[in-house]
C-alpha cells in the first residue's frame, strides 16, 4: 500500500475471510468475540464464508483499520505477546477501557492510535 487511497480501493474490493481471520488471530481475541463485538456480525456469518469470500466495504474497512493499528502497536512494542497484553489491558489514557474494546468504531481506533503515538514520543500514557 502506497497511500490511504489504496486502502480505500482495498476496502471497496473487499477483504477475504482468510485475511480477516489472520488479523483476528493477531489480536489474541477469540474469533467469536472479535466478529460479534468489533465487526458487529454474527459468528454464523463468518462461518458460512469460504476462505476467499469477501466482506462488504464497511467490514473490510474496519478490518483494514484494525490491521493498521495492530501494525503500529507491533512497531511500538516489537513483540507479539506484549502487543496482545497491551491490547487487552485497561488503559487510563483510554478512560479505563482496553484498546481492543475501542476497535468497533473509527473514533475508538483513533484514540488507540493517539495513545500509541504518545508512547512512541515518550509521553506517559
Amino acid at each position: 500500500m502506497k497511500n490511504y487511497y489504496d486502502l480505500i480501493l482495498l476496502s471497496k474490493a473487499g477483504i477475504s475471510k482468510a485475511s480477516a481471520e489472520s488479523v483476528i488471530s493477531f489480536t489474541g481475541m477469540s474469533k467469536r468475540k472479535f466478529v460479534e463485538d468489533i465487526l458487529n456480525l454474527s459468528i454464523k456469518t463468518l462461518e458460512r464464508k469460504q476462505a476467499d469470500d469477501k466482506f462488504d466495504t464497511r467490514t473490510s474497512s474496519l478490518v483494514i483499520e484494525v490491521a493498521r493499528v495492530l501494525e503500529h502497536t507491533y512497531q511500538v512494542f516489537d513483540d507479539k505477546e506484549k502487543v496482545q497484553r497491551w491490547l487487552s489491558k485497561p488503559n487510563n489514557a483510554l478512560h479505563g477501557e482496553t484498546p481492543l474494546s475501542l476497535f468497533s468504531t473509527p473514533t475508538g481506533i483513533g484514540m488507540v492510535e493517539d495513545v500509541l503515538t504518545r508512547i512512541e514520543e515518550g509521553v506517559y500514557s
